[in-house]
Formats: C-alpha cells, sequence, structure tokens
C-alpha cells in the first residue's frame, strides 16, 4: 500500500488545471478557499462545491492547506475567541462535507522564507534558497529592525555586512520584496503587492511579538489547539500543524515547531491524535540536528499528511532545495518509515489509515523557465518530476514490505 499521491492546487486561478492533474496520476487534491479572508468562516455550500468539482475529476479533496490562523489568535489579541469561534466553524462546516484533514501552521507574521527566488541547479534548472548571512543583512541592514544586531553573533554581522555591500540599491529592494510580499502574497500572507510600504507594515506586524517569549507563544498555541480538539474528535477531522521553515526564530519572533523537542512538547499539550503533524521534510532539514528518519517513526501515529521535498546545505542554517529524491536527506529512508507507520495504522484497525504524501516546491525546468504562471516554489514540470520520483520509490519500498510481511 502506497502512500496518497496529493497535489497543491491553488483553486481555479492555478494555471495547472485539475484535469493536468487527472493526467498526472494525483489521487488527493490539497487545497482551500484561498478567497475567504483569515479569521472567516468558510461557508459550507463553497467547501460542497469546490469538493464535488474535484472530485467529479475522479480525485478526493484529500487535504485543507491551509485554514490560516490569524495573527489574533497567534498573539492573543482582543479577537482571539472570535476567531477561534469561526475557525471551529469552519472546521464543523469541513468535516460534515467529508473533508477531514486540516493543514495549519503558527509562524509568527512570516510564513516559509527565502532569500534567493533563482537558485541555479546543475543542468540548468532553478529553484529557491535559503543563505542565512543574506538573511541577515536583510533584517538588519535593509529592514533596520530595532534592535536586530542583538540576535546574531560578530560573525554573522560581519558575514552579512559583507553581503549587504556587495548589493546594489535594486538587489537590496528586490530582496526586501521577496521577502515579505513575493513568497507570502498567494497564500495568505499578512502582506501583499497592495501595500505601498510593505517594510514599514512588515515591521508593525513584528512589533507585536516584542513582549511574547517562547513560552507565552507556547500558550498560545495550546489554547488554539485545546480550544478546537472537541470539534476535531466530534467531527472526525485530524489538524497537522506545520513545522516552522526555516526551523528557528527569525526577526527576533519566537517559532516553537522546529525539531523534536517541539513536537513532543506538542503531543504532551494535548495528547489526542487529533492533534497531529504536518511532516515537512524541507523544513525540518533546516536544523543539521534533526533526524529526519527517526522522527518520522517517532511521531508516525500523529502524522497525517507528508510534504516530501529535498536540501542540500551550503552552510550554516544555510541550504537549497535539490530537488525530491536527492540531497542532505535520506528520503527513501524517510518514505519506508511513513509506509511502515501507514501499514501499521491498518493492522491496527485505525480510521484514518491513509497519509496523503505531496511533492512540496520543485525545481523550475524545461518550459517552467520560460513562464511565470505558476506561484513561486510550485512550478509544473519540476512538481511532476518529484512525484513521478516518489511514486517510483513508493513502488520500491511497497514491493520490499509485502515480501517481508
Amino acid at each position: 500500500m502506497k502512500l496518497e499521491k496529493a497535489w497543491r492546487w491553488f483553486g481555479p486561478s492555478d494555471a495547472v488545471t485539475l484535469d493536468h492533474l487527472v493526467q498526472i496520476g494525483i489521487e488527493g487534491v490539497v487545497t482551500a478557499l484561498h478567497h475567504i479572508p483569515t479569521g472567516e468562516v468558510w461557508p459550507k455550500e463553497e467547501i460542497i462545491a469546490l469538493r464535488d468539482e474535484i472530485e467529479s475529476k475522479g480525485m478526493r479533496w484529500s487535504v485543507v492547506e491551509s485554514v490560516p490562523v490569524s495573527e489574533e489568535i497567534k498573539t492573543a489579541g482582543t479577537q482571539r475567541d472570535r476567531h477561534i469561534e469561526n475557525y471551529k466553524q469552519t472546521l464543523r462546516n469541513l468535516g460534515e462535507c467529508g473533508i477531514d484533514t486540516v493543514c495549519y501552521n503558527f509562524m509568527p507574521v512570516l510564513d516559509w522564507c527565502r532569500t534567493i527566488l533563482d537558485y541555479p541547479q546543475a543542468g540548468g534548472g532553478i529553484g529557491l534558497c535559503f543563505d542565512y548571512p543574506t538573511f541577515v543583512a536583510f533584517d538588519v541592514f535593509i529592514l533596520k529592525r530595532p534592535d536586530a544586531a542583538d540576535d546574531y553573533t560578530p560573525e554573522d554581522l560581519e558575514q552579512a555586512e559583507r553581503v549587504f555591500l556587495k548589493m546594489t540599491p535594486d538587489e537590496a529592494k528586490s530582496l526586501s520584496y521577496n521577502i515579505i510580499v513575493v513568497t507570502q502574497g498567494f497564500i495568505n500572507g499578512v502582506i501583499d503587492g497592495s501595500v505601498s510600504d510593505p517594510e514599514k507594515l512588515f515591521l508593525e506586524y513584528i512589533s507585536r511579538y516584542r513582549d511574547i517569549g517562547r513560552d507565552t507563544y507556547r500558550n498560545n498555541l495550546k489554547y488554539f489547539i485545546d480550544s478546537l480538539i472537541p470539534v476535531c474528535e466530534e467531527l472526525g477531522v485530524n489538524l497537522c500543524i506545520h513545522p516552522d521553515d526555516p526551523p528557528y526564530p527569525i526577526l527576533g519572533m519566537p517559532r516553537i515547531m522546529g525539531c523534536a523537542d517541539d513536537m513532543e512538547w506538542l503531543e504532551k499539550a494535548n495528547p489526542s491524535l487529533r492533534n497531529g503533524i504536518t511532516f515537512c521534510t524541507g523544513s525540518l532539514s533546516g536544523r543539521h540536528d534533526n533526524d529526519l528518519p527517526f522522527m518520522a517513526t517517532r511521531f508516525g501515529e500523529r502524522i497525517h499528511f507528508a510534504h516530501l521535498r529535498n536540501t542540500r546545505y551550503t552552510g550554516y542554517k544555510s541550504f537549497y532545495e535539490s530537488g525530491h529524491l536527492y540531497g542532505s536527506l535520506d528520503m527513501p529512508a524517510i518514505v519506508e518509515n511513513l509506509m511502515r507507520e501507514q501499514r501499521r495504522r491498518v493492522a491496527e484497525g485505525r480510521s484514518d489509515t491513509r497519509i496523503p504524501v505531496r511533492p512540496d516546491h520543485g525545481i523550475r525546468i524545461l518550459n517552467d523557465l520560460d513562464s511565470d504562471r505558476y506561484n513561486i516554489g510550485y512550478p509544473l514540470n519540476g512538481r511532476m518530476r518529484g512525484i513521478s520520483e516518489l511514486d517510483g520509490l513508493m513502488v520500491g519500498i511497497d514491493r520490499m514490505l509485502s515480501r517481508q510481511a
């Protein structure tokens, strides 16, 4: 039994159509009602319409990615309880429509972050890269976050200054815009391209976390989870938190889901298996000390969804996305452990046996390079290559496990 082949689809405006996904061999669609403002209820009639459209093509709406968590919830603002009630109603509407897996993240202000959007790959493709000295240069010398220098070592600052001094003003401006807007605006980012001064607004959002430390932020996440789990238990909906990307604090704000210790805290905070994890190998690989094959087994019972991609390290806290099979991660071991977990669930008699996996991000190759139609990180051909590679890997592992049984 292979893992379910899934694909992130950004809705009717996506240049990749549902018909394309059928041709690629996708079984489960990962999508969301992206047009609904963060904090508001997803209407049941819109959920049904999208579900029926997907099912009419012979696929299923496997995972919601994501029902966004508002900054009010993350910071325990005055609208927190109202937004949580709306989130609970959205979960009810999804569960009553048969949608049973909801991915979310609890990263403050900024979602996934990259500093280079056109990193050259062997053979001529291009991908995404996170270069730590460049990010420090953005934080300290471009954004000029108050007291930012206090968060870095003298060596970090020296390397960042060297990077910054080589930048032209246009390059500095482009770096800032890419981090704040380009990689965020199409996935419910707090700032989109319509803002006249994104850096100013970005700093305002960051300032809300000035007095929120790690423990307080964990308490805010627990409050959120504890509020939702009763609804999840009632309707059979699995929540799965996405790891931080990169998996450590940035911009002076807490990040609390980046390693095995954080996942152990999560399961203790609320032991229900509905309180689950999105196992994103690309995000978790940003920490050299994360043992991903071990983590896939240790937390397997609460992994409800997986993002699979590989990375290669280029230095301290620096990496580039190297495709799906090849890189610094042992992807065959990770996939094998996820498939063993899926078989264990079947033997145990769990109702939620399937683990959808999607090719996360992708290298731009072939005519991906000639088009700007695709969202940053989500090209057609690069991801199609990825799901094909992962599918072949799963066929081989499934054969091996069947012979061992």
